[in-house]
């Protein structure tokens, strides 16, 4: 029997996020009519820099409009430069970034005002780095309590996640250890292929 799950969409999610997402029993449904929530994943992703946790926040247009699917991407400020280079130089000295740079770099390239959409297009990217396929649907209309397992207020930006995560080598683990459940871009750069076996091996607490 398959579980139905309400996820929201995220910025280059955590593991956390994948290992619910990828789980071959759910089937994903992605909120988009809820109010957009700030210090959220929907619009920043986590890191792993030189000198620890890295935050990249997606700078957000104030219209007044606060559906998610209805809020869209400032570009006063070339963001888009500014967290690719946090990437490349967070990321370049780890075994695979050099076989996933050319595709990671296209989710940077293309201005796209909405959040939603630039959020789905960088999903695909990873998707096609992880060799992986999943089907998902759109909320059409918003429920407080929706009848399917709600995951809108998990995998917290302000909290560290309870669920272990088996350690991996991170380019500055010797420096400032083992970090858990950061972007997924922080686990395909390390351990490349390794990624989806993983992912499938986390039980979200």
């Amino acid at each position: 029997m398959n579980n139905k799950i309400l996820l929201p969409i995220f910025y280059l999610p955590p593991i956390s996020w994948f290992s619910v997402f990828l789980d071959s029993e759910n089937e994903i449904t992605f909120e988009q009519f809820e109010n957009f929530p700030k210090q959220t994943y929907r619009n920043r992703t986590v890191i792993y820099g030189a000198n620890g946790k890295l935050p990249l926040i997606i700078p957000i247009k104030h219209t007044g409009k606060r559906e998610f699917k209805d809020t869209t991407i400032s570009f006063v400020e070339d963001w888009q430069k500014l967290h690719w280079k946090s990437i490349k130089t967070a990321y370049q000295s780890t075994p695979y970034f050099e076989y996933y740079e050319d595709k990671l770099k296209t989710i940077f390239e293309e201005k796209i005002d909405s959040l939603l959409e630039f959020n789905l297009k960088a999903l695909k990217v990873i998707l096609n780095i992880l060799k992986t396929e999943k089907d998902f649907i759109l909320t059409e209309e918003y429920f407080k309590t929706p009848e399917s397992v709600n995951y809108r207020e998990e995998f917290s930006a302000k909290s560290e996640s309870e669920t272990e995560f088996p350690e991996y080598y991170q380019s500055f683990s010797d420096k400032n250890g083992f970090l858990k459940d950061l972007s997924i871009l922080d686990l395909i750069c390390n351990i490349g292929p390794e990624s989806l076996t993983y992912i499938k091996n986390i039980k979200i607490k």
